[in-house]
C-alpha cells in the first residue's frame, strides 16, 4: 500500500476545464451538494480501507517564520499564499499509482453550480516512504 495526498487547488493548477467561479458565488445548496459528494466519496473509501483522512481548510491563514529568539515575524507575501491555493486535502492509502489516479479523477468530478461536475484540478502527491539517500 502507498499513501497519497490529494490537494484541492481551487485557484491553482492548469486552466480550468469549465470555469464555475469561486464557491463564494455558488448557492448554499450547491456548496452543500459539493461537500456531500466529498463526504460520500470518503465514506466509500472507508469501506474499501483506502481512506486515511481528509479536511477542508479555512480561507484564513498566516505565514510565520523564525527570525531569532522570541521574534516570529508574520507576513502575507510577496508570494502566492497556500491559503489562496489549497482548499482542502485527502489522504488515501492504495495498492498502486494507477488506483490513486483513478480516485483523484473521480474526486475531480465533485458537483458545482447546477449540479454539474466541476472537473477541478487535484494535485496528487505520494508520501515520501523514506528519506532519500545521498551518494557521492
Amino acid at each position: 500500500m502507498a499513501k497519497y495526498l490529494l490537494l484541492k487547488h481551487y485557484r491553482g493548477g492548469p486552466t480550468p476545464y469549465v470555469d464555475f467561479g469561486t464557491m463564494e458565488q455558488w448557492t448554499p445548496a450547491e456548496v452543500d451538494a459539493h461537500i456531500q459528494y466529498m463526504r460520500d466519496f470518503a465514506a466509500k473509501l472507508e469501506g474499501t480501507g483506502e481512506f486515511v483522512d481528509g479536511q477542508a481548510l479555512s480561507p484564513e491563514g498566516t505565514f510565520v517564520r523564525y527570525d531569532g529568539e522570541g521574534r516570529p515575524p508574520v507576513t502575507d507575501g510577496p508570494f502566492a499564499e497556500t491559503k489562496d491555493l489549497i482548499a482542502g486535502w485527502m489522504v488515501i492509502d492504495v495498492e498502486s499509482y494507477e488506483r490513486a489516479l483513478q480516485l483523484a479523477g473521480e474526486l475531480s468530478a465533485a458537483p458545482g453550480p447546477g449540479g454539474k461536475p466541476i472537473y477541478e484540478w487535484l494535485e496528487l502527491r505520494p508520501f515520501l516512504g523514506s528519506a532519500p539517500t545521498v551518494s557521492e
